[in-house]
């Protein structure tokens, strides 16, 4: 972390911690600051107004009901004779008015939130009372919102009119180098903590503390901004500047509204989550005019970071909302450290290829120098997801592009342990579980957390615990369902459908004294309140469909130290692949009746193998906190960047052999390789297709001119020549060790090594893959062949432990540009269909390249292979090769060498970096890629070159 105190961080995110709220603000109380969670009450409820109203829902909770009944005033003053506990008056909560189609009789209950809210009105009126001042009730009003998907928190929805004067408003600019002038407006305002942050990582970052001082958060506001005078965005500019490290991006209402309401949230958020619409329902999906909103705002994102950026700050882009922004900041800003991460699931390629601005997607994010995902599996689709639409060479570290290597890395989020450990001791806390226990004495609860929309499976929930009553009937009456509702859009509440199964679930199971599911929103109750909810918890349930992180589950862990019960969690969500949360009790949410019974698992479990299975979920949740999520992704960015700047091909010098051979001269043993293919010999097509058994194409005859140059440096004692390739050793590099018989080579890139000859002049073939399991080709050219029917002039070049399949023979693309878009396609559809089927189970890796794509087992490479021949018991020292010490895995990882100088040449980048480990390589790459080589040299010059160094005495 000490890395990063000389750098300061600019954090883009849709929306700003912090937001401006106008009118004069209420000072909170002095344990109210910096202590709430976004999208909870506020502890004083009467003292904070809404940000802004919100239409009424189609699901009410029923304190919203029961506040819409003529009950009598709260009293200032709590009666003496009221009993301690404020549930025990009440026989029970009763059903949402709104929910009538069952004709259940309403009961004259009150709700928990109905009595917390009552308690803490009257605190409030005995405060208010001792200053001579009334304080009215809060309103039963609530927002709804549009919550960031993956955060811990529940947020109210943007609401941005129709722009009034969009047109007329002047744009977007950095900040004046002049404070403005406080009288230059009359409007007055505040700020407030902004509900539609994402509140899992604005804690994440604040859990860093001083470690992480020097910060600068980028985003909207999150409300209308149309109205707001030019001297008054100005005031707020400088003050969210100094007050709040913010920087706030102007745009326009109603593109705002396009771009988030429209492209973010029907197209991309039901794409990243598997939810992939019916074209007739969803057009919008398919030709969607919101992506040209979606770019303004990206672009008006990257406008306001380049006015702010100085050199030495990191760019952190967060989530689905900017995924073009790192490519638009490549183009302005190419040597910024930029990472991007993906706080929501990313689908399999199946389903974001069906998305029409898919490339232009991908290409935006790619424009990083890190991409970081929730889970391992999240990433893995990425990668398949690049390779198979871009074609990019998709490596188990990254992305290799045309001109740079983009890392991909998974980062689980987590929680601040810490915060929240101080949190739960709160004495208010302690006094509302005593409350929740004595109102609920005798009743087993089940807690959860959910947003009301399809994706979160309240449904699911709602149906399984509806079986469970049925399959149970002994337990009805006495387990109440707590929901707590993190708020969405209306049209998502209702094609979430919860409203009516609620509804039908307590017209079946609710008495007088008894309501099965008892519905409840984020900013009815306070942050403490929901505390005490999680501590008397008897299990908390968690059905997402598919989700990032499910990080509330994280919360119920660490509020359950003292009692230790179960956690039930969706096998979709992202905490459950984490191997430290497979001790929860995992379900399908589709699956009602295993949900079911893992509700009667859990009620029923021996409090042993509770606190197992807890002390298991414990350890993640302490290992995988929120400060590890910061502090591992912000370094590992800023070394991503380090890596590509130092490979970038612009600042590679051309080789000067006149710096190189003094060197060479005064060398006394050396170590030449030299790569093969692209390098001292253009590959001809109708040649190689002689291999694969194509009729009327030409034996293969290796370029005389190079024969003689690797002759002539092979003939001086005091080198070792080897060359380097992928070509098979029958039918091809068997004829250049006829014609180059004291020249060492290197066949299929690893899998074959010919050493240098013996003192008879002896070297037999060695085999680097004779322990391999090489099954896996009968059914790789199976697949291969299907492909091969399909896609006109291609064909199969079988090796002896390797597949080559060649997907493009013309020279000339733009004469067959259909024929070569279709050919890239089923390129890309084959290389998935064989790592799927086969990559995994045989441990095989893919390399494209731009007209085929080869197939070879994971562990061998050109870099492997050298790695034996520097080995002191390797084939490099002949009296040595029969000797198969140097064949161990560990072996070929050694770098250390006897050689005076090793020069290599080629485009093999692994093996460039492995050589730059020596203090005597001179690596050369004749590769137009970025490259970490110490020089670069255009093929057609190799040859030169070399006989310059064959000519050196």
């Amino acid at each position: 972390m000490s890395s990063l105190r000389h750098h300061r961080v600019i954090i883009a995110s849709l929306f700003l911690p912090n937001t401006a709220v106008l009118g004069d603000s209420t000072p909170p109380s002095p344990d109210e600051v910096g202590s709430q969670t976004p999208g909870f009450a506020s502890p004083n409820p009467a003292s904070r107004p809404p940000l802004m109203p919100r239409a009424t829902g189609p699901l009410r909770s029923i304190v919203e009901d029961l506040r819409d009944k003529t009950r009598n005033p709260t009293p200032s003053m709590t009666p003496r004779g009221e009993s301690a506990n404020p549930f025990s008056s009440f026989p029970g909560p009763h059903l949402p008015s709104g929910n009538t189609a069952t004709g259940v009789a309403a009961a004259a209950a009150e709700s928990l939130i109905d009595a917390l809210s009552n308690k803490l009105s009257g605190v409030a009126s005995k405060i208010a009372g001792a200053s001579g001042v009334s304080t009215p009730a809060p309103s039963g009003t609530r927002q709804y919102q549009t919550t960031h998907h993956g955060s811990n928190a529940g947020q109210p929805r943007v609401q941005r009119r129709g722009s009034r004067s969009s047109g007329q408003r002047t744009k977007s600019r950095s900040l004046s180098s002049s404070r403005p002038d406080p009288s230059s407006h009359s409007q007055k305002y505040h700020f407030e903590s902004n509900p539609h942050c994402n509140g899992g990582l604005k804690n994440a970052v604040e859990s860093v503390g001083d470690r992480l001082k020097r910060k600068l958060w980028v985003g909207t506001l999150g409300i209308n901004t149309d109205g707001l005078r030019e001297s008054l965005r100005r005031s707020m500019e400088w003050r969210m500047r100094e007050e709040r490290d913010s920087l706030p991006v102007w745009i326009p209402d109603s593109e705002f509204a396009s771009c988030y309401d429209e492209f973010c949230h029907q197209v991309l958020w039901p794409a990243l989550h598997y939810a992939v619409p019916d074209a007739p329902k969803m057009k919008s999906f398919y030709e969607s005019d919101a992506f040209k909103q979606y770019v303004s705002v990206n672009q008006r994102f990257a406008d306001a970071i380049v006015s702010a950026y100085q050199e030495g700050d990191i760019i952190w882009v967060n989530d689905y909302h900017l995924m073009l922004l790192p490519q638009i900041l490549r183009d302005r800003l190419p040597g910024a450290p930029i990472g991007f991460f993906m706080h929501v699931a990313f689908p399999s390629s199946e389903i974001f290829r069906c998305l029409a601005v898919r490339e232009d997607l991908l290409k935006g994010v790619l424009g990083a120098d890190l991409i970081g995902f929730q889970t391992a599996n999240y990433a893995r689709h990425f990668r398949q997801t690049v390779s198979r639409i871009l074609s990019a060479e998709a490596l188990p570290k990254g992305i290799q592009l045309e001109n740079r290597f983009v890392d991909v890395g998974v980062f689980p989020m987590g929680i601040d342990v810490g915060s929240l450990t101080q949190k739960k001791h709160d004495p208010e806390v302690t006094e509302w579980v005593k409350s929740l226990r004595q109102r609920y004495a005798g009743m087993k609860l089940i807690v959860g957390r959910d947003k009301l929309d399809v994706i979160q499976g309240v449904r699911h929930k709602i149906l399984a615990f509806e079986a469970f009553l049925e399959k149970y009937p002994e337990y009805q009456g006495k387990v109440v369902l707590i929901q707590v509702a993190l708020q969405t859009t209306e049209q998502n509440e209702v094609q979430g459908g919860v409203a009516d199964v609620v509804s039908h679930l307590n017209s079946r199971f609710s008495t007088l004294t008894y309501q099965p599911v008892v519905f409840l929103h984020t900013q009815d109750l306070t942050f403490n309140q929901y505390l005490a909810l999680l501590t008397v918890a008897d299990a908390f349930m968690v059905t997402s469909l598919r989700e990032g992180m499910a990080l509330r589950a994280h919360e119920f862990v660490e509020c359950q130290e003292k009692r230790h019960r179960p956690l039930i969690l969706s096998e979709f969500t992202g905490s459950y692949s984490f191997s430290g949360f497979r001790s929860c009790i995992p379900i399908n949410p589709w699956d009602k009746r295993g949900t079911a019974k893992a509700i009667h698992q859990a009620l029923t479990m021996s409090d042993d193998e509770a606190t197992s299975r807890w002390e298991d979920l414990h350890n993640h949740v302490v290992t995988q906190t929120a400060q590890a999520f910061v502090t591992s992704f912000l370094v590992r960015c800023l070394r991503s960047n380090l890596e590509h700047m130092q490979s970038d091909t612009n600042t590679v010098a051309e080789l000067d052999v006149n710096c190189v051979l003094p060197r060479y001269r005064h060398s006394q043993k050396r170590l030449l390789l030299i790569d093969f293919e692209g390098t001292l010999w253009q590959r001809d097509i109708k040649t190689i297709a002689r291999n694969a058994g194509v009729s009327g194409s030409p034996s293969f005859e290796p370029p005389q001119e190079a024969i003689a140059v690797l002759n002539k440096l092979a003939e001086d004692p005091k080198n070792e020549v080897w060359l380097l390739s992928g070509l098979p050793v029958k039918g091809s590099l068997e004829i250049v060790a006829q014609k180059a018989p004291r020249v060492g080579i290197v066949a299929e890139n690893g899998c074959f090594i010919k050493p240098l000859p013996d003192r008879e002049g002896k070297a037999n073939w060695i085999s680097m893959v004779a322990n391999f399991n090489l099954t896996w080709k009968a059914p790789c050219l199976e697949i291969l062949q299907y492909f091969t029917e399909r896609t006109p002039g291609s064909f199969i070049e079988e090796r002896e432990a390797s597949v080559v399949w060649r997907f493009w023979t013309e020279k000339n693309i733009e004469d067959h540009a259909s024929d070569w878009q279709w050919a890239r396609r089923q390129a890309a559809e084959a290389q998935n269909h064989i790592f799927d089927s086969l990559g995994e189970r045989y441990g095989l890796r893919i390399i494209p390249g731009s007209t085929s794509f080869l197939v070879l087992p994971n562990n061998i490479s050109r870099s492997t292979a050298v790695g034996a021949i520097l080995h002191p018991g390797g084939p490099a020292r002949s009296a040595l090769a029969h000797s198969v010490s140097w064949l161990a895995p560990e072996a070929t990882e050694e770098t250390d060498t006897d050689f005076d100088f090793v020069f290599a040449v080629g485009k093999d980048e692994k093996l460039m970096r492995r050589l730059n480990e020596l203090d005597n390589a001179e690596t050369c790459s004749t590769g137009s890629k970025g490259t970490d080589a110490k020089w670069k040299l255009e093929p057609d010059q190799v040859l030169p070159a070399l006989q310059r160094f064959a000519e050196t005495k």
